[in-house]
């Protein structure tokens, strides 16, 4: 898998072995309310709340080639991850199938570019993209968002000498990642992963 396609969850993603290293170790967060779904609302509040966690953020060991990340307990069984982005790195275009999300940047600033078009959920290869579906946001030190389903976006580490830090949350736990290239207004699906493939 080449870098401008590597995995990682964020709003998107979940981390891919090839590109990324992980730690194992899995921390704990409160639930919002045992056995229900957590809205949209609620992983944006967990994801802000956990991204001020300083002892947690600097336990993430960070690595200047390749992103790392620990795999968090999300609210009402969500699946929940702490990411570490070197200068430089950054997702590609992807999108999270039938999950909703939220991340928030715990450290140095990341850039998310999506799109706001709704794609064919099956029996595609080729989509050109309309004028206007652009969108682009900063996303700063305690600034994060939310999404829902068949949300599509790249999320990047643009600093040429910072780390950024970020934590992600998905419900339901992430079915599979469908993934893009894209030149100019042609999207291309190029790939579709399952949870087997980053976990």
């Amino acid at each position: 898998m080449s870098s401008a396609h590597s995995a990682v969850p964020t709003a998107g993603s979940a981390p891919s072995p090839s590109s990324t290293s992980s730690t194992s170790s899995t921390v704990s967060s409160s639930a919002s309310a045992a056995g229900a779904a957590p809205t949209i609302a609620e992983l944006l509040e967990f994801v802000r709340r956990t991204a001020r966690n300083e002892a947690l953020i600097a336990s993430l060991p960070l690595d200047p080639e390749g992103r790392t990340w620990i795999r968090l307990d999300g609210p009402g069984g969500s699946e929940a991850w702490l990411i570490g982005w070197p200068p430089g790195t950054g997702t590609g275009w992807h999108d999270h199938a039938d999950s909703i999300g939220a991340f928030t940047t715990a450290a140095g600033a990341l850039k998310e570019h999506s799109l706001a078009v709704r794609l064919p959920t099956d029996g595609w290869r080729t989509l050109e993209l309309t004028d206007g579906v652009d969108r682009s946001r900063e996303l700063a030190t305690g600034q994060g968002r939310a999404f829902g389903q068949n949300h599509v976006h790249e999320v990047l580490n643009e600093s040429e000498e910072v780390h950024a830090v970020s934590v992600h949350a998905y419900y339901p736990p992430l079915p599979r990642i469908r993934r893009f290239s894209r030149t100019g207004a042609v999207l291309r699906l190029e790939q579709t992963e399952s949870p087997g493939d980053w976990q």
